[in-house]
């Protein structure tokens, strides 16, 4: 995932991400030059990937927040308007669920 992120910053400069929350697209992260994604106070910043910063919608972090997401490439056209599909890929999520031990320490860490 990394490796297609460094190619799309080169290609269209700052990204940023927001994982679908399953409307007409299904529910993917989905790729967009920085700022071409309005994102607003329902949105959650879950981190940075290759320097990008990664939102969802608060109402789909409650159900996700137990879990880690790992964001893969896979071969295939998604149904998105995500920068990476005319390279002939998606981004994908993978997950699972956090250990007792994992969120004992998340949750012990301060909300920023």
């Amino acid at each position: 995932a990394l490796e297609v992120i460094g190619q799309l910053q080169k290609r269209h400069g700052p990204l940023m991400f927001h994982q679908s929350g399953g409307c007409c697209d299904g529910s993917q992260p989905m790729c967009f030059e920085d700022g071409d994604f309005k994102v607003g106070e329902s949105d959650v910043l879950l981190g940075r990937i290759g320097d990008c910063p990664f939102y969802m919608s608060r109402d789909q972090f409650e159900y996700w927040k137990h879990t880690q997401l790992t964001l893969h490439v896979t071969k295939g056209r998604g149904s998105s308007f995500s920068l990476e599909i005319p390279m002939g890929i998606r981004f994908i999520i993978k997950s699972r669920l956090f250990t007792d031990e994992e969120l004992k320490v998340l949750e012990s860490q301060p909300v920023s």
